[in-house]
């Protein structure tokens, strides 16, 4: 009966090691996965990273199958701004979503879900060239501005300061308590 204990011990042991060195190892590759997408969007890769990379995207890491997922979807928006069709650009989106709602990654099924929602809109922004850049900057400038005064006694008050934040103008003085230069 001990013997039979002992020998559980040990199986239970072993399983423990190799579970450990296997999570060693994945954590490993997501490692090198990270820091070849950092070099590889600077532009400056060697040989031998360019070897490791080939070999973690033909590995079956969750990682790995998440970057190919992602650098797939730049390379549609890529070639529907290169071609300007929306025939090419929805043939190439409905590849990617099939592919997307196949790949057991539940973020890109997700993803892909609320692009076949909208899929027009996006494949018209795809080809239009839009983006979301200039509300982006617009909220970050507002989030500043609401930072900075520490909360407005009114909405009106935001409001105000909002619209002079975007207006941009450029005449206004430093402070307030300085006349504006006459030009």
């Amino acid at each position: 009966m001990s013997d039979r204990i002992r020998s559980l011990a040990a199986e239970e042991r072993q399983a423990q090691t190799d579970l450990q060195t296997a999570a060693q190892r994945v954590q490993r590759a997501q490692q090198n996965l990270r820091r070849f997408q950092e070099l590889a969007s600077s532009g400056q890769s060697s040989r031998q990273q360019l070897n490791a990379m080939h070999w973690l995207q033909r590995s079956a890491l969750k990682s790995a199958r998440a970057w190919r997922l992602k650098m797939a979807l730049r390379a549609v928006y890529a070639a529907a701004r290169a071609h300007n069709s929306v025939e090419q650009a929805t043939a190439d989106l409905r590849a990617w979503l099939s592919w997307a709602r196949r790949c057991r990654l539940e973020p890109f099924k997700k993803l892909a879900t609320a692009l076949k929602e909208r899929f027009e809109v996006v494949v018209r922004g795809m080809v239009d060239h839009r983006s979301n850049a200039c509300v982006e900057a617009m909220n970050g400038l507002l989030q500043q501005a609401k930072r900075a005064a520490r909360g407005f006694r009114t909405s009106r008050n935001f409001i105000a300061i909002a619209y002079l934040r975007m207006s941009k103008l450029k005449h206004l003085p430093v402070s307030p308590f300085v006349p504006a230069a006459a030009k």
